[in-house]
């Protein structure tokens, strides 16, 4: 069983950064791929990036690409997600998720794990 524990949300102006980070314990983190996703009010929920257990493959929603980066220290059981440039588009709760049948995915419901959520607001 792995528990996922986020944290770095916060409220920031347009154009500024947040490092967003996820932690786990139990399991062996370096066996799960893990992703973020974002829910906005009203709105659907959708992945933000993904990275595989050994971080060689990565994916990007488009609206985040070139803004944010995912990365991971599998010694201290930690995914970032660096996001810059932050725009009030997005504003959302957001969540790690990991799994470990997976390689990466954008699709929620292939993720077994869930963290509670961090929120993260941009004021314009």
């Amino acid at each position: 069983q792995v528990q996922l524990v986020e944290s770095g949300g916060g409220l920031v102006q347009a154009g500024d950064s947040l490092r967003l980070s996820c932690t786990a314990s139990g399991g062996t983190f370096s066996s799960y791929a893990v992703g973020w996703f974002r829910q906005a009010p009203g709105k659907e929920q959708m992945a933000v990036a993904a990275i595989s257990r050994n971080g060689d493959k990565i994916y990007y929603e488009d609206s985040v690409k070139g803004r944010f980066t995912i990365s991971r220290d599998n010694s201290h059981n930690t995914v970032f997600l660096q996001m810059n440039s932050l725009k009030p588009e997005d504003t959302a709760v957001y969540y790690c998720a990991a799994d470990g049948s997976l390689v990466v995915s954008s699709d929620p419901s292939r993720y077994r794990y869930w963290g509670q959520g961090t929120q993260v607001t941009v004021s314009s």
